[in-house]
């Protein structure tokens, strides 16, 4: 009698133990599911030296706290070694999702591999990543930016007269998009000829230098198109008491200096983003995947031109 107890109540502890085991099991499968790292996500982000990657990441942790959710920022300092370590350190500590904002579109490629290897799900911001899979892009339309940009310029040069254009970082979707995008707005002004092309990788004391050696290369040049607020703030500063007058600059992203020129009159106008939204409606997309609702693929933000006219709205 007491041999069968005890067989018994071995059976029962090895079906707990089994039990529990798969449980566990169940448990780790999931930690490597899109649900796997709880309420923690992780933001990467090309650098915060730009007021607009400032105001991004402080929408997506206004966004995050709103949620219940951890977010942790990291900023790669435009250096694409940096950011490729910073997710592998996300990697190991098996965070939920992971939203980045690419140094460079290529160069990310094997770092979203990694993610998707581990089954964390990954929200690109503003730039898109060339290889890898994405659960969702969210992005504002560059595209129709630059060809806005192209109009609006064209439009005050009275469709005749030379310019220049400031490009971003080279292998960024947002500056491949945001060229596309001017490029064919400006096919339908023949009148306007861009003399010159350069990269100041969306930084403004590049736009500075760059615009210095290019007005001395080209002196006749009416107007400049930036492809971001910095650059065309470093443009605005080479030029001095021309910008505004002589050359009309142009820019991308709607910061606060940027707004701040063009109500002074030294900016013609720029393409207004919406920086917290983006991060917003990123930190949301991640939620919805790890809460297994439905997200969208790309998530297009709109833009609008911003000119002396219409400034004041834009710095409510």
């Amino acid at each position: 009698m007491k041999k069968q107890l005890v067989k018994a109540i071995s059976v029962g502890a090895m079906f707990a133990m089994v039990t529990l085991g798969l449980s566990a099991c169940s448990n780790n499968g999931s930690a490597g599911s899109a649900s796997g790292g709880g309420k923690n996500l992780a933001l990467m982000v090309s650098t915060l030296n730009n007021p607009f990657f400032v105001d991004l990441s402080d929408g997506a942790k206004a966004e995050a706290k709103a949620k219940g959710y951890n977010l942790e920022v990291s900023d790669a300092q435009n250096d694409s070694a940096t950011q490729a370590n910073q997710i592998s350190n996300a990697v190991s500590k098996n965070v939920g999702a992971v939203i980045i904002n690419p140094v460079d579109s290529d160069a990310a490629g094997p770092s979203v591999s990694q993610l998707n290897s581990s089954n964390i799900p990954v929200i690109a911001i503003d730039r898109g990543v060339s290889t890898g899979k994405l659960a969702s892009f969210v992005s504002s339309d560059n595209v129709a930016g630059g060809k806005l940009a192209a109009q609006t310029i064209a439009k005050s040069l009275g469709g005749t007269g030379e310019m220049i254009v400031l490009q971003g970082v080279p292998g960024t979707s947002a500056a491949r998009d945001r060229g596309k995008g001017f490029e064919e707005g400006i096919k339908a002004f023949p009148g306007i000829k861009v003399v010159a092309s350069q990269t100041a990788n969306f930084d403004r004391a590049q736009g500075l230098d760059v615009t210095t050696n290019l007005m001395q290369a080209h002196p006749g040049v009416k107007a400049i198109f930036a492809q971001n607020d910095e650059i065309a703030l470093g443009a605005v500063k080479a030029l001095g008491a021309k910008a505004g007058k002589d050359v009309l600059v142009f820019g991308f992203d709607g910061t606060d200096d940027g707004l701040n020129a063009i109500k002074s009159g030294t900016m013609l106008g720029t393409v207004a983003q919406q920086p917290k939204e983006l991060g917003k409606m990123a930190v949301d997309q991640a939620i919805s995947v790890l809460e297994k609702k439905q997200v969208k693929k790309t998530l297009p933000v709109e833009v609008k031109i911003v000119s002396k006219d219409t400034v004041a709205e834009y710095q409510k």
